[in-house]
């Protein structure tokens, strides 16, 4: 049952309800993805004018990295190497359209999260497509806002919490011949300190190690890139000649490749699950389309670059067979592949890479499953505590444990997770383009940094009290605007 439902949703609908929200917004945005690429530093340097807020928010930087926490796993070492084994090199160039066109569709449910986030009494915020479904869709989508949240906790908050606690504890055992036991309880402990601390907690300790794990990451793979530069051509041409069944006896053929493309694809950059969108609408930012900008960049993080270096990293190995001959796959085909690239090592690096990724993405998913329970509760602290307690023990258990059941269930479920959000974001397909409209207009008006009048948009049920800024971060804003303004002169001069 679960073959079949996974073959319906990731086979026929999914696909085209994907290319009908990444194709279709781009093409409506003007290619927003493109266009605001550059703008996204510009983002990031003016989120420094909040990071002193008295009410301590997330800034549009704390926000991207804890998306990418998520975004980056263990779908960017093992997901890519499955990816090849079973599409071919092919895949790699689906997953590159799905990353492209993904851009888009990241920039809209992150535009449409701000939009529609809601102010808690501490002065904090909440959303996510929960919110975005119930605000903008109306009272009789609550029972969706509903159901996306219960699959939400289903697909994080569990399903993949324990995929990634077993992910981490096997690679610990299989490079170091720690028992996953200990393993498991060493990685509950971490977490348990972390996740106690709530989202800003959280937030802190992804600043610090998304940067480290991804620069390492990259390093490495510019040596490869360096050793073989004059073959990297081959392996782009092999990829772009695979992905439309140009090359001999590669993977499963264009079919295969295309659905192996997607599928992995999703699972990485996330695109379209609806899952970011819950950490970008708790940034404190002056309008919407900000955090769209940045979330877009994050997407791009994760498949263009972090999935690309596992591509070439297998690629330009001599352990990958096109033929399929070799029984390698998974995360043993990329530490052989980095083994046979720089020595041995190679393997134990690649362990300590997916314990890093998987241990920011078991803190992002947690953040995610209590987001979603926050939907139904915001006062039962008990309820809260409980989660937590689950989730220290979810570890534990996941780490010891043979998941392929469960693997095969969180499959489905988060392909019902992304049919859920991709046929919320066509109904506020128009909303979202207002937005991005409002955002365009004051850029074309000379405003260095656009700011979002919620008033002008309260026939749209958003929530005014979240777009109160502070006096002094108004100032702040400004100066930074005179800034740059007079540095771009400077510049022309």
């Amino acid at each position: 049952m679960l073959d079949v439902l996974n073959d319906l949703l990731w086979g026929k609908i999914l696909i085209a309800l994907l290319i009908t929200v990444g194709v279709g917004f781009t093409v409506a945005s003007r290619f927003v993805q493109f266009r605001y690429f550059g703008r996204m530093f510009r983002i990031l340097g003016a989120s420094q004018a909040f990071q002193r807020d008295k009410h301590g928010h997330l800034s549009s930087f704390q926000a991207l990295v804890l998306s990418v926490a998520g975004r980056v796993g263990g779908g960017n070492i093992a997901g890519v190497a499955v990816a090849i084994t079973l599409g071919g090199p092919g895949a790699v160039f689906w997953m590159w359209v799905v990353g492209l066109m993904g851009m888009a569709t990241s920039f809209l449910e992150c535009t449409l999260a701000q939009t529609y986030k809601q102010a808690e009494p501490d002065g904090t915020y909440r959303g996510g497509p929960a919110h975005y479904i119930a605000r903008g869709l109306g009272k009789n989508w609550k029972w969706m806002a509903g159901l996306y949240s219960a699959l939400l906790l289903l697909t994080f908050g569990f399903g993949f919490t324990a995929l990634q606690s077993y992910a981490v504890a096997t690679s610990v055992g299989d490079a170091f011949g720690v028992p996953v036991y200990y393993s498991g309880i060493a990685l509950a402990l971490i977490v348990g300190m972390i996740i106690f601390g709530g989202v800003k907690r959280i937030a802190r300790v992804a600043e610090v190690l998304v940067p480290i794990m991804a620069v390492g990451y990259l390093f490495l793979t510019a040596v490869v890139l360096a050793l073989h530069a004059e073959r990297l051509p081959d392996v782009i041409m092999l990829i772009v000649n695979s992905a439309f069944g140009l090359e001999p006896a590669v993977g499963g053929g264009i079919g295969a490749a295309i659905l192996m493309g997607v599928k992995r694809g999703l699972f990485s950059n996330e695109a379209g699950l609806g899952s970011a969108p819950n950490v970008a609408a708790v940034a404190y930012v002056p309008h919407p389309a900000n955090q769209g900008v940045v979330q877009a960049f994050s997407v791009f993080i994760d498949t263009m670059i972090i999935c690309s270096s596992t591509a070439f990293i297998i690629l330009l190995s001599g352990v990958y067979d096109p033929a399929g001959a070799s029984d390698v796959g998974g995360v043993a085909l990329t530490q052989a592949a980095l083994a046979d690239h720089i020595g041995d090592w190679g393997r134990s690096f690649v362990s300590v890479a997916l314990v890093l990724f998987g241990f920011s993405t078991i803190l992002y998913n947690y953040y995610l499953g209590e987001n979603s329970l926050n939907y139904f509760s915001t006062e039962n602290q008990n309820l809260f505590n409980g989660f937590r307690v689950a989730i220290i023990c979810l570890v534990c258990w996941g780490a010891t444990t043979d998941l392929g059941t469960v693997f095969g269930f969180a499959d489905v479920t988060m392909g019902l997770l992304a049919l859920v959000n991709l046929v919320a974001l066509i109904a506020l397909f128009k909303k979202g383009l207002r937005i991005l409209k409002d955002f365009d207009g004051q850029i074309a008006a000379g405003i260095k940094q656009p700011i979002f009048d919620a008033k002008r948009f309260s026939d749209m049920n958003v929530d005014e009290a979240a777009w109160d800024l502070e006096p002094e971060d108004i100032q702040r804003l400004k100066e930074y605007s005179d800034k740059s303004a007079t540095s771009g002169k400077q510049a022309q001069a």
